[in-house]
């Protein structure tokens, strides 16, 4: 019973430490997703031809700042606002109102305002463009929030540690602690330390990769689950982050199981036997 509810309870840290590594990569994933719809918009003068736009468009994707760039013709542009207002603006103002742009979806690294900001100052250099704009407040905003969030999971995992490693340490504790006397006996009959944590941490190891396995399977269920329920989660969710997240699950509860059933061996070890009897 005491090796079942030392499993159970190990388990249980493992899964709560899985969950906090998998929000770890899902947070930096999102953050990456979100800074990469990250756009500048470039708009060319009116006098610039479809074949210099071209030209620059060819350009702007040699740039090591660019992810996708693409080009908006005036007529595409004049489509897509008639689609959306519901009325051609031609009839009203006599001529295509819009002008050519070119639309730069940025890079995650490149998604700050010192980047972005220097990147506008360069393409406004350019004797075709006459704009750039970009969504300064929202990328200072989102910048931000990745950072609050990545302190506060930073913070809990700290905890985490610290807390999962009491409660399995008491927990190794307490069955070492129900074979104090045998061990005392060993080594009055001259057994060698070794040879006595030997079969502790055998058993140790067999119980932290038990543990490591079921928490494996729990969040596993966890993420079929978010899998079937919420679409897109594949996208922030994918192979290398669950490889990653099981890796350090089996990590943890092998190192974790490990550490704290040889330091308590080694407790009982170094005790007398009048220690022994006052514990």
């Amino acid at each position: 019973m005491q090796a079942v509810t030392l499993c159970i309870s190990t388990t249980m840290v493992l899964i709560l430490l899985g969950l906090v590594v998998l929000s770890v990569l899902t947070a930096r994933n999102l953050s990456t997703s979100v800074r990469e719809h990250t756009s500048i918009s470039l708009v060319l003068g009116d006098t610039i031809s479809e074949t210099d736009g071209q030209a620059l468009l060819a350009q702007q994707q040699r740039q090591p700042y660019a992810r996708e760039v693409k080009y908006i013709s005036k007529e595409e542009a004049l489509q897509v606002m008639t689609a959306e207002m519901g009325a051609n603006p031609v009839d009203f103002a006599g001529v295509n109102p819009f002008q050519a742009e070119i639309e730069i979806r940025i890079k995650s690294d490149y998604a700050t305002s010192d980047s972005l900001r220097n990147i506008s100052d360069r393409l406004l250099k350019d004797n075709r463009v006459v704009e750039v704009a970009y969504q300064a407040d929202q990328i200072d905003q989102v910048n931000r929030n990745v950072q609050r969030i990545s302190t506060i999971l930073l913070v809990l995992s700290v905890l985490l540690i610290i807390i999962s490693y009491t409660l399995i340490s008491n927990s190794v504790l307490l069955g070492v602690f129900a074979r104090r006397f045998t061990i005392h006996t060993q080594k009055l009959v001259g057994a060698r330390w070794s040879l006595i944590r030997r079969p502790f941490l055998l058993r140790s190891i067999v119980i932290g990769l038990v543990a490591s396995l079921l928490a494996c399977l729990v969040l596993g269920a966890c993420i079929y689950t978010l899998y079937r329920y919420q679409p897109g989660s594949e996208e922030l969710i994918g192979t290398t982050e669950m490889i990653i997240t099981g890796v350090a699950v089996f990590v943890f509860g092998f190192v974790i199981m490990l550490v704290c059933t040889l330091l308590s061996v080694n407790r009982f070890l170094r005790m007398t036997a009048g220690e022994l009897y006052k514990n």
